[in-house]
């Protein structure tokens, strides 16, 4: 199975850019978006349904704001939108598809840069998508939990990190939470097979940032420690330019 996760930054805007044509090519089994600042009717399922894919959709209540789904070649056995936590689920941050055995979580999570007021809200979704991924985790051990986390868990994982001091997705508190996050027993899957620095998966439109390499790697396929003697492989997809963001793939078997 080769899941995909892709923050498109605008479904319409990537399909602008000839996402349709990449995902034809690259053929993924489980293609995951954040970011698809669209409502359900207006996001081209029939497109999808062309190249084989099942189409599973939660938007925010706010027109052209966040937005996760997930598309997938094999129609799940159970797909179900949210945390069940209404300040969060009118967001469209979360959606989760079971395949067999497996479930697949796609995740945007909050970004904190316009102030104090989200990065608390950040800091509590971070809190509570913990305490139910655990959960979830007890009726579903092999879990993977794709998406936008807004956060660069190591200074590995960021350009120049000794200026990026009090920068949110950066924040000494943030990156102790990925430390809880990954001490409950989700493992890093990208770092299995690539430890090497300058691996990003996401650079600011300003000045040549991505023709420079000057990223930072938020997007993540994380996935349950019973689930890592299955894991092939796992790259970051660079050469997709879509979106602010690159894909990043995970290969399970």
């Amino acid at each position: 199975m080769q899941i995909v996760s892709y923050n498109l930054n605008g479904i319409r805007s990537a399909s602008s850019k000839g996402l349709m044509e990449w995902v034809k090519e690259q053929n993924p089994d489980v293609f995951c978006i954040q970011e698809s600042k669209a409502q359900p009717e207006q996001i081209d399922t029939m497109a999808w349904q062309e190249l084989g894919y099942h189409s599973y959709i939660h938007s925010a209540q706010k027109k052209g704001y966040s937005g996760v789904a997930i598309f997938s070649k094999r129609r799940p056995d159970l797909i179900k939108a949210g945390m069940g936590i209404p300040r969060y689920d009118s967001e469209g941050r979360v959606l989760r598809a079971d395949f067999g055995d497996v479930t697949v979580v796609c995740v945007y999570i909050p970004s904190g840069t316009s102030g104090g007021e989200r990065q608390q809200f950040k800091m509590e979704f971070l809190e509570d998508f913990l305490v139910w991924i655990k959960a979830l985790r007890e009726e579903r051990p092999n879990v993977v939990v794709c998406g936008d986390y807004n956060i660069c868990h190591h200074p590995i994982d960021i350009n120049h990190p000794e200026r990026q001091v009090g920068v949110s997705g950066f924040l000494p508190e943030e990156r102790e939470w990925m430390d809880r996050w990954e001490a409950s027993g989700m493992v890093d899957s990208f770092r299995l097979f690539d430890k090497e620095p300058e691996r990003y998966s996401w650079w600011s439109f300003r000045a040549g940032s991505r023709e420079r390499n000057v990223g930072w790697r938020i997007d993540y396929e994380w996935v349950s420690q019973p689930l890592q003697e299955r894991i092939e492989n796992a790259k970051i997809l660079t050469e997709a330019v879509h979106s602010d963001h690159c894909p990043v793939a995970l290969w399970i078997h």
